[in-house]
């Protein structure tokens, strides 16, 4: 089976926000490059963040924004709580993608849909510091340096280029500070990312 544009792209956002919870990362000054920050992605085994999310939809006068937070244990569950201004959780675990809105609950089999489960599964790769994972779906690049980079994401298999055109990370040292996803129809998502010291 395949999974049509107008049904992945309300996940792909949705999903796309939670590569915010890989926002502890150690931080090599000399010889910084991609390895090196998959490196320290890799070492993060479980994180939570705050976010605050904006998403511009065409067919919207005004973005839609919402805040809440963002889970992460390796090495592949996902969580998103979104409180305002709405309560709604979306956990990805394995297989499965499971939303939460007031009483109702909707289960994917990532399986049933193979372009969602490479959106996914490239995520997770980001989050387990997986870079022969990532370049299977997209062409990496990166930018500036371990005080103020950009890590670029853009899409190489074909149904994936139809819906994401890139995804844009922001950080500054060890800390992640944005997510920003483009879509191939305008639509966007900009996340804002505020790490929650450890307990």
């Amino acid at each position: 089976m395949t999974l049509t544009p107008w049904l992945i792209r309300p996940y792909s956002l949705v999903v796309a926000g939670l590569l915010a919870a890989a926002f502890a990362m150690p931080s090599h000054a000399a010889d910084w490059d991609i390895d090196q920050l998959m490196h320290g992605l890799a070492q993060t085994r479980s994180a939570q963040a705050r976010f605050v999310e904006k998403k511009t939809i065409a067919i919207l006068d005004q973005p839609v924004e919402s805040s809440g937070e963002l889970l992460y244990t390796a090495p592949d569950r996902l969580e998103k709580r979104t409180i305002k201004p709405k309560p709604e959780s979306m956990v990805v675990e394995g297989d499965q993608l499971e939303i939460e809105r007031g009483r109702q609950k909707i289960k994917l089999q990532l399986q049933a849909y193979p372009e969602l489960a490479a959106f996914i599964d490239s995520i997770r790769g980001t989050l387990a510091g997986d870079r022969k994972a990532l370049e299977r779906n997209y062409q990496l690049s990166l930018e500036g340096s371990a005080q103020a980079w950009t890590l670029k994401l853009v899409p190489i298999d074909s149904k994936m280029k139809q819906v994401v055109a890139l995804i844009r990370m922001t950080g500054v040292r060890d800390e992640i500070r944005s997510i920003d996803v483009t879509q191939v129809d305008g639509d966007s998502s900009l996340m804002s990312i505020e790490k929650v010291a450890a307990k």
